[in-house]
């Protein structure tokens, strides 16, 4: 009997890459959508773990956010910079406040 573990399933839906093979092209697009449709957008890089590949998460001012994986950090600093959008690491710059009240508003919204 052979064992198949979670992250071989994983490991093998990533193209070489590592993005996701065609779903990339819709994340790309979600992640222009956001951009063209909110304001005070800041990107936060998340580098890749044992578990996933490399991602980039947006919060807009009023804390609203989005989160997709690309295909490196590097990208996702091109990315920002060609969008004129503060960019940070986000192992070393803590994730936004109101990007915390954002969720909580959400969460009261849902239970009410």
């Amino acid at each position: 009997m052979e064992f198949v573990g979670i992250l071989d399933g994983l490991r093998r839906r990533r193209n070489s890459n590592g993005a996701a093979g065609s779903s990339w092209t819709a994340a790309a697009e979600h992640l222009e959508g956001f951009v063209s449709t909110r304001r005070g957008i800041e990107v936060y890089v998340e580098q890749p773990t044992s578990l996933t590949g490399p991602s980039l998460l947006l919060v807009a001012y009023d804390g609203e956010w989005t989160r997709r994986s690309v295909p490196s950090a590097a990208w996702a600093r091109r990315f920002a910079q060609g969008h004129q959008l503060p960019c940070y690491d986000a192992g070393v710059v803590a994730y936004p406040q109101r990007m915390r009240d954002y969720n909580s508003r959400a969460r009261r919204k849902r239970s009410d």
